[in-house]
């Protein structure tokens, strides 16, 4: 068997996407919890535009810490986060809410509503929104997470995976350029993850800037572009995807060990990060 670093650039140009403006800039990101421990120790991370990005690291490595700045569900105790040119310290989550959506890991510690259109609208209408204008971003939000139907359903008699994307729809009807999702494929069965994960795909084809924290070595392999792994508060890597599983070795130091079909691949010499590409560049 061998691997052809010919197809390898096949593949990589049918695959390649542009990455545009900075839209986050941290700078020296620090933060320690009232019982001492310093989650984070001076982190410096650069977001574009329209990227897709895996946050991994195992429990303990800040990567939740991290992602609650981004939209002001915590404030920096040293250096800043800047999103689209103003400090988070600076904005109230209230404003930040319409540039960064945050999916939490537990979707319902976000729903409260009894039916799934108050749910979505909740935003909106304590943004001030006209009922014409709340009613089509209900609708489009709806459609986009494939609930079209669920209107009037309690949002509590459904599954883990339905309240989930009930709980991205609250987020897309404020239509914020930056979506944050933290653990998104806890607690759901593969399918579910699945679903989940191909709807995140989707919207960052839309444009959507997707940023998921996640422990899930094949999720990140599958679908981000970028990854940033972290380990006791620290940036231990920061790249393309690929070359980001290539470094076996550095990954180890941050107890993470890539898919099997990952490691098969740099065995033989190659960084295939999905089965369907390990059979595209066989020669």
């Amino acid at each position: 068997w061998k691997l052809s670093k010919e197809k390898q650039k096949e593949y990589l140009a049918k695959t390649a996407e542009v990455s545009y403006r900075e839209t986050i800039v941290i700078e020296g990101l620090k933060y320690a919890y009232p019982n001492g421990v310093r989650a984070l120790d001076g982190i410096d991370l650069q977001i574009r535009e329209g990227e897709f990005i895996a946050v991994i690291g195992q429990n303990g490595s800040g990567k939740t810490t991290l992602a609650k700045h981004l939209n002001g569900l915590l404030k920096p105790m040293a250096g800043r986060v800047v999103v689209n040119g103003s400090e988070t310290r600076h904005k109230a989550i209230y404003d930040l809410s319409k540039e960064v959506g945050f999916c939490f890991q537990n979707p319902d510690n976000q729903l409260f509503a009894q039916t799934v259109y108050e749910e979505v609208s909740f935003g909106l209408r304590n943004h001030g929104f006209q009922l014409m204008d709340i009613h089509g971003r209900v609708i489009e939000a709806l459609t986009a997470v494939q609930l079209e139907s669920f209107e009037n359903k309690d949002p509590f008699t459904l599954t883990k995976g339905e309240r989930q994307r009930v709980a991205v729809a609250s987020i897309l009807a404020m239509k914020p350029g930056i979506m944050v999702f933290d653990e998104p494929t806890t607690g759901l069965d593969h399918t579910q993850q699945v679903k989940m994960l191909e709807l995140m795909k989707n919207l960052n084809r839309l444009g959507k800037t997707i940023i998921m924290v996640t422990h899930s070595m094949w999720a990140a392999a599958r679908y981000a572009k970028r990854c940033v792994v972290l380990a006791d508060g620290n940036i231990l890597l920061d790249g393309p995807t690929r070359e980001v599983f290539g470094k076996e070795d550095i990954l180890l130091k941050a107890s993470l060990i890539p898919p099997d079909i990952v490691r098969l691949g740099n065995l033989l010499g190659i960084t295939t990060l999905t089965p369907e590409e390990f059979m595209f560049c066989r020669e």
